[in-house]
This record gives structure tokens, C-alpha cells and sequence, in this order.
């Protein structure tokens, strides 16, 4: 997999194969990007941390257009480094329907590269930065978004969504 380094992390390009993950739902259950091949596109989006005001405005607009999203066969993913607990009790509390997967380890958020080094009251620390990937049927990166503000974003992914039946 070609991969461009930014300063710190990596960036992956539109045209590349997705890379693959294997992580759990607030339900425990495994999710991986071979369960939607040839049958769904994956719109798959990073954010830092349940329940903040950012990451919540940006997943309940989501849950909001999951049924424009489902009639372009799309399905939305959510990952951040929170534990299936936080996601569950977050998913409950919002009545979020967007599937939320956990990568405590950060490892699925390394092969995006979407880890950066932050600082927060002058301590340096990594964190996620807000991004979202536009994965097609056969696993293809259509789309990779990284640096993206939460307000009005889910509209936007799905306006992209819908120039992918357009695009051969």
C-alpha cells in the first residue's frame, strides 16, 4: 500500500485499497471492512472521544441521514480509541443508530493515519484527528478527508456518496 508521510503520520490516497480492520461494536460484536464487499460502501469516520460536543453533533447528524445513506447502500461506521462500554452508553444516551467501533490501542487508527501529536495544556499528546474515508464496494478509497469539522460534515459525505454511482 502507497502511503504519502505528513509530518507525523501517514495519509492515505483515494484509489488505494482501504486498509482491512477487525474491530468490536458497542455490542461486542466484530466488524470488518470484507463483510461489506460487493455489497454495501463504507463510509467510515474517526473522531476523538465519545460524548464530546464535536464528536456528538457530528455522530447524531449521521444517525440522522442513516436511512439516505442506506437506500445508496452505505453503511457509516464510527471509530474512536473509546471502549465498547463508553460507545454503548454514548450510542444509548444520543439514540445514535451509526454503528460505533472501538480501537483502544489505536492500531486501525494508525493505518489510517489519523493519530497526530497534539498538545493540550502544554503537554504533547497523540490523539485522533477528525476524519472520514469513502470506501467503495470493492474496498477501494474513494474519498479520504482528513482535518474535518463536524457541523454540516455527515451532508457532505453524503453528497460524495452520491457521486459514487456517477463515478465508474
Amino acid at each position: 500500500m502507497e502511503l504519502v508521510r505528513g509530518e507525523d503520520r501517514v495519509t492515505l490516497q483515494p484509489g488505494q485499497p482501504a486498509p482491512p480492520f477487525d474491530l468490536p461494536d458497542a455490542d461486542l460484536n466484530i466488524v470488518n471492512l470484507d463483510m461489506f464487499r460487493n455489497h454495501q460502501n463504507v463510509v467510515l469516520y474517526f473522531y476523538p472521544r465519545d460524548d464530546t460536543p464535536g464528536c456528538t453533533m457530528e455522530a447524531i447528524d449521521f444517525s440522522e441521514l442513516e436511512g439516505a445513506f442506506s437506500r445508496l447502500h452505505t453503511v457509516v461506521l464510527g471509530v474512536s480509541m473509546d471502549d465498547c462500554m463508553a460507545h454503548g452508553a454514548f450510542r444509548d444516551k444520543h439514540g445514535l443508530c451509526v454503528q460505533l467501533l472501538a480501537d483502544p490501542d489505536g492500531e486501525v487508527c494508525q493505518l489510517y493515519g489519523v493519530l497526530q501529536e497534539k498538545e493540550f495544556d502544554g503537554r504533547k499528546k497523540r490523539g485522533i484527528v477528525r476524519s472520514t474515508f469513502i470506501i467503495d464496494r470493492r474496498g477501494v478509497l474513494r474519498h479520504a478527508l482528513y482535518g474535518v469539522a463536524p457541523r454540516g460534515h455527515a451532508a457532505e459525505v453524503l453528497n460524495m456518496v452520491k457521486g459514487l454511482g456517477k463515478c465508474k
